[in-house]
């Protein structure tokens, strides 16, 4: 391997972090700097640096980022309605290209010729720590030692101990983990066989549903052009309130995703996920943007929210795609402002009501009691009109037997590979 003066490498404190240090001392003769962002990880962060030192790093540090995590990722996130395939809220894809951000000032600020990660080689973090790295600095040289030592974790755990390294308790962790604000991933060991049910022990922050709160609670969120602003009444810091809001979710059991998701790198994968605050914030969300949004917005957004969802997932923050999707989804959320009420009840968050000064819902159009002032006689015109193409095909082509139909689909069930 080519050796390198000094690199900087961005260290979480666990496992294979903490062995890349010497490993890579060894490999390339560099001075390593063990580099961290706290963007909410529950972990001890003094003792992850004392970690990194005792294992030969000549520095070592966390940047406390969640504050502009939170205002940067996870407000644009919610405005979004980021959920990759539907259901997974993102919580790695999003804190990655800020860590990389950080790594890149470290790496200038401390002359370092190159940078390193510890992400594996068949894992989505690779391609977003690589692509953030690709856009913002071109010409650093990127090390993956877990690429390139073909360690399982049980070798890793040796390689810690033939090393001295103080990590855990000398046992390979039964998960792989990774937490920050936005929740809690949960990967590897037993859960790799998509048939088991996650143990008790793979949840750490929320509730069994089972267990949650006998009676339902309300929560209410209030939000200004898409941001939220206040939990049940009380203006917070933004920062705060996600946490609030994930610890109250928490409790009642919300938040909990079983999926097996399609990886950038072509696989799929099994993952477990804690999400409280995402899950209720999203909801939230997306209730008040049904309330204030125009229905062809609405439907057009629902296909933009998706395409930033794939685009984040993918690692394609710092691309022009990504840019310009959130210049759209910007000039949505100006009407977004409002308040939106949720009923927590083991395991569940249901929407029971919502308003808006920007609200489109007319309740005395709605109503179906005294006072009515839709006209029900239009109605007749108007269906005459949307049904027009379809009376005038039947009148064309003949209109088709429901029989045919039948016959159809008896015809596709015989053609069928017999299992």
């Amino acid at each position: 391997m080519k050796t390198f003066d000094k690199i900087v490498l961005a260290y979480s404190g666990g496992l294979d972090t903490t062995v890349a240090i010497p490993w890579l001392k060894e490999q390339t003769g560099a001075e390593i700097v063990a580099f961290g962002v706290d963007v909410g990880q529950p972990d001890d962060l003094d003792a992850a640096v004392e970690r990194a030192l005792a294992s030969g790093a000549c520095e070592a540090s966390f940047l406390d980022a969640k504050a502009e995590y939170v205002a940067r990722f996870l407000h644009p996130a919610i405005k979004a309605n980021a959920l990759y395939e539907g259901v997974y809220p993102l919580l790695s894809a999003l804190s990655r290209p800020l860590i990389v951000e950080k790594l890149v000032e470290k790496a200038h600020a401390c002359g370092a010729d190159a940078v390193a990660h510890g992400c594996t080689g068949k894992g989505n973090d690779q391609v977003r720590f690589e692509m953030s790295l690709a856009a913002l600095a071109p010409d650093l040289p990127v090390l993956a030692p877990a690429r390139l030592w073909g360690f399982t974790r049980d070798d890793s755990m040796a390689y810690a101990r033939a090393h001295g390294l103080a990590v855990g308790d000398g046992k390979a962790p039964p998960f792989s983990i990774d937490e920050n604000l936005w929740g809690r991933a949960v990967e590897c060991g037993v859960l790799e066989d998509a048939w088991v049910e996650p143990p008790a022990e793979a949840f750490q922050i929320t509730a069994d549903p089972l267990d949650a709160p006998g009676e339902p609670a309300a929560l209410t969120l209030d939000f200004i052009q898409g941001v939220p602003s206040a939990l049940n009444g009380v203006p917070m810091d933004p920062l705060a309130l996600v946490v609030e809001a994930g610890t109250i979710a928490g409790a009642h059991g919300i938040g909990r995703i079983d999926h097996v998701e399609n990886r950038t790198v072509g696989i799929k994968s099994r993952e477990v996920y804690e999400c409280p605050a995402a899950s209720v914030l999203l909801e939230a969300h997306k209730a008040l943007e049904a309330t204030v949004l125009t229905k062809d917005v609405a439907a057009f957004k629902a296909n933009v929210d998706g395409l930033w969802a794939e685009a984040a997932y993918a690692g394609k923050w710092h691309s022009p795609l990504r840019r310009a999707l959130d210049a759209f989804i910007q000039s949505t959320q100006i009407p977004v402002t409002g308040s939106v009420r949720l009923k927590l009840f083991k395991g569940h968050a249901s929407v029971t009501g919502r308003k808006s000064p920007w609200s489109l819902y007319d309740e005395g159009l709605a109503t179906y009691g005294d006072g009515d002032p839709f006209d029900h006689g239009a109605s007749e015109g108007f269906i005459k009109i949307v049904s027009m193409e379809a009376s005038t095909l039947a009148k064309t082509a003949g209109i088709p037997s429901p029989a045919l139909e039948v016959q159809s689909h008896e015809a596709c069930a015989l053609a069928q590979p017999v299992a």
